[in-house]
């Protein structure tokens, strides 16, 4: 973080055990995701287990980082100090091409102009030196 960048002031992830992979991975600009190695399917949030399955047989694999909006909602109301500047702002849940979905914001884009079924990929934000924060922006269906 440079000596003239604005502090990150928004809730920051419990990094534990079961999620650091994720974190790491993250910091380093690279979405990462835990993959059943029976039936390669993937999940999200981090466990200890395939959720399906309880089996200990997985690993963890790089995503593309391409997905779909699937839902989204603007938020107006403050609800944490730390997003005060950001309203109105969205959380949106994206099905990544993997399979998985998960909670994100989307960026480079006005909230009026989000739609389900929307193309997106990852891009990070980056909190601090140890926090990268993954969020999504709008891509070209013919960037894939």
């Amino acid at each position: 973080m440079s000596e003239t960048s604005t502090p990150y002031s928004k809730p920051l992830p419990v990094v534990d055990v079961w999620n650091r992979p994720f974190w790491n991975a993250c910091r380093d600009h690279r979405l990462l995701m835990q993959r059943d190695k029976a039936k390669g399917e993937f999940w999200f949030p981090p466990s200890p287990v395939v959720p399906r399955t309880l089996s200990r047989e997985w690993e963890w694999v790089e995503l593309s980082g391409f997905g779909t909006v699937t839902s989204w909602v603007v938020f107006h109301q403050k609800y944490y100090a730390g997003f005060a500047d950001d309203l109105p702002y969205n959380v949106a849940m994206v099905r990544l091409d993997e399979g998985p979905f998960i909670f994100t914001n989307l960026v480079g884009m006005e909230n009026d102009d989000i739609r389900i079924g929307q193309r997106v990929r990852v891009t990070f934000r980056d909190a601090n030196e140890q926090v990268s924060i993954p969020v999504f922006e709008p891509v070209r269906e013919d960037a894939r």
